[in-house]
């Protein structure tokens, strides 16, 4: 039987091997665990309880503050927002109380960004890993039916992103190989791709469009902003018709690629969060975001098709083909070399 890649479990073999072997199902549970899925939404009668799982295994120098972000960047996707959240953390033999405390103090930082309180967790020291995991899990609260799905998207929709792609990963590689990019970037540059850690967080993003009214959102981690594409498209059964030319990459981001040899687009990119709304609706969230944070950078990039459009991707030479399905992120090309 075949070795499985490093990273996030291609999307037939996550369905086959994992999703497929989930049989037992409770009525309250209202959406549950699928391909392209950020979030379980559970029926509390009148509320509804939004709740995200992540694990942060590839930044171990920002893992404090990334296993808040990234789970409570799930729970926003679906335009709640995020109250509690629970650590698992798992550290190498080796540890000491500085490490602990130098994670915490990111942790206790970030959450306190987010707007969303520890409420409890585990903490051990054991020789099953060789770094810092943490497993982060973030929890929201709606009114019932109030929470953003990608099925409940349209053709004729708009898609929307936020920031800039491959966000996440240009912060992590600017750290972790920093070195390296000495002779590629600037000082300057390297300092402000270090930098794009501290703006992975789309609770902002997600909450202020939620309110406004969407089709669906995505926080667009592993597989990038492509592969958040093709998992949205999966969850509604539609196409889409996305613009390359429209997706905003940061330059500093476009040099490390070039140096390594990856794609940008399918970079992991939390921070940028992915927004499908009726075009009357889009307009607005692009407006609201204006107003409220000059970091929201927002554009229209596509749009949703039928399903028998497929989901396919129009380069700046104006010729289409179609989106592959997420795959093993660009970032580990990187750090594992």
């Amino acid at each position: 039987m075949a070795e499985l890649k490093i990273g996030k479990l291609d999307s037939d073999v996550l369905q086959r091997i994992v999703i497929d072997k989930i049989r037992y199902r409770r009525p309250e549970v209202k959406t549950r665990a699928g391909i392209g899925e950020d979030c379980a939404v559970i029926d509390y009668g009148e509320y509804e309880c939004v709740v995200s799982t992540d694990p942060i295994t590839a930044d171990v120098k920002n893992i404090g503050r990334l296993a808040i972000h990234i789970s409570c960047n799930d729970v926003a996707s679906n335009g709640i927002e995020p109250l509690g959240i629970t650590l698992a953390v798992m550290l190498p033999v080796g540890t000491t109380e500085s490490d602990v405390q130098t994670i915490m103090t990111q942790a206790g930082t970030a959450a306190e960004e987010a707007g969303v309180e520890i409420i409890g967790g585990h903490t051990e020291v054991t020789p099953a890993v060789n770094q810092p995991v943490i497993v982060s899990t973030a929890f929201g609260r709606g009114i019932a039916g109030e929470s953003a799905s990608a099925r409940n998207m349209r053709p004729g929709d708009m898609i929307l992103m936020t920031k800039s792609a491959g966000l996440e990963g240009t912060g992590i590689i600017a750290t972790e190989k920093a070195e390296e990019l000495t002779g590629v970037l600037t000082p300057q540059e390297l300092r402000r791709a270090q930098g794009m850690i501290r703006n992975v967080s789309v609770v902002k993003d997600g909450v202020t469009a939620g309110r406004i009214g969407t089709s669906g959102m995505h926080d667009v981690t592993e597989g990038g902003i492509l592969g958040a594409v093709w998992e949205m498209c999966h969850i509604s059964g539609l196409g889409a018709e996305v613009e390359l030319e429209a997706i905003h990459v940061d330059p500093v981001t476009e040099k490390i690629a070039a140096h390594y040899g990856i794609d940008p687009l399918r970079l992991i990119s939390s921070g940028c969060m992915l927004i499908v709304a009726p075009p009357s609706k889009a307009y607005k969230i692009v407006t609201e975001y204006h107003k409220i944070d000059v970091n929201i950078k927002s554009a229209i990039i596509g749009k949703i098709c039928a399903a028998e459009h497929g989901i396919t991707q129009i380069d700046p030479q104006g010729q289409e083909s179609e989106i592959a399905p997420p795959y093993a992120d660009e970032l580990y090309k990187v750090i594992t070399r």
